[in-house]
């Protein structure tokens, strides 16, 4: 008992709720999902068809808060932390995005769903397109932002941009220079990807700080980015094996990918439409959320 009440008082204290970014419904509730030899933390509330939405490095499920709130309204929402990140469990191993995929498809198991849309940014648009190769019968439509696939069209090339030196960045030592200094790691991010990087507000960036500063959580972000090599063998096998055919939408920053967003995913994928946030960077729901709201919840609701 007098363990289990001074982890909850730690928690407490490492994510202060001075620091708390825009919080999800209070209707929602939060479950630790066992899936796939992990756990994973999810939040799941509203009531309708299933939508599920993975986030991306330098932030957790709760970047998706404002777009919860709006899709509850018709759609059983689903936000999971991924592996290793915000408050899920971090295992040793399974870093790849094959292996998360697979996390997701056990949450889906756990929870009774078979089929959703989904939506996902940065790291979350790969396990997105893992899950998607392996269960197409599962993904009805899906939504994709701002960042590449490990392996897919120009990956090539797009490793050559030194904006992504953090592909390669890792490893104890690497992990040694950060320690203590999580802010100031994670600022770069924030503020180089942004078009307005006051957009990206304090008050988040003391959240996410907080949440990437506990025992193993960088660890576990460098070890997202360490798998990529594998995660471009996985997915070139996934393409061998056909093109994606249910509708997508990909969305770029237009200070960000842009409109590459939309030519990657036609590498992979039959029916792509492309859209491009205005006044924008890479993080979509913190500088236009209305905008990326509404491209959202239109395409999403298109054709029912």
């Amino acid at each position: 008992m007098l363990r289990s009440a001074i982890l909850a008082l730690s928690l407490l204290v490492a994510v202060p709720a001075a620091a708390q970014v825009q919080p999800f419904p209070a209707s929602f509730v939060e479950r630790d999902i066992a899936t796939n030899g992990t756990t994973l933390h999810v939040r799941v509330g509203g009531k309708g068809p299933a939508v599920v939405l993975l986030h991306g490095y330098g932030e957790t499920g709760d970047m998706w808060a404002p777009l919860a709130a709006d899709l509850m309204r018709d759609h059983t929402v689903i936000v999971p932390d991924l592996r290793g990140l915000g408050l899920s469990a971090r295992p040793a191993s399974g870093y790849d995005k094959k292996t998360q995929g697979q996390d997701i498809a056990g949450i889906l198991d756990a929870l009774k769903i078979d089929k959703v849309d989904l939506v996902t940014h940065d790291i979350g648009n790969m396990v997105g397109y893992a899950f998607t190769a392996e269960h197409r019968d599962r993904v009805k439509k899906f939504v994709l932002m701002d960042a590449p696939i490990p392996g897919i069209g120009p990956w090539e090339e797009i490793l050559k941009n030194p904006l992504l030196w953090h592909f390669r960045f890792g490893g104890p030592d690497m992990e040694r220079l950060v320690a203590g200094r999580e802010r100031i790691y994670l600022d770069r991010f924030w503020n180089e990807f942004s078009a307005t990087p006051a957009k990206f507000s304090e008050t988040s960036r003391e959240h996410y700080a907080k949440l990437y500063a506990l025992p193993g959580a960088m660890h576990a972000g460098f070890s997202q980015f360490a798998a990529f090599d594998q995660d471009a063998i996985d997915d070139q096998a996934f393409l061998a094996a056909g093109k994606l055919t249910m509708p997508i939408l990909a969305i770029g920053g237009d200070k960000s990918f842009g409109t590459t967003m939309a030519a990657v995913m036609r590498f992979t994928a039959t029916d792509v439409t492309g859209a491009v946030v205005a006044n924008s960077g890479h993080w979509l729901m913190e500088e236009q959320p209305d905008a990326t709201v509404k491209l959202v919840r239109d395409f999403l609701g298109a054709g029912k």
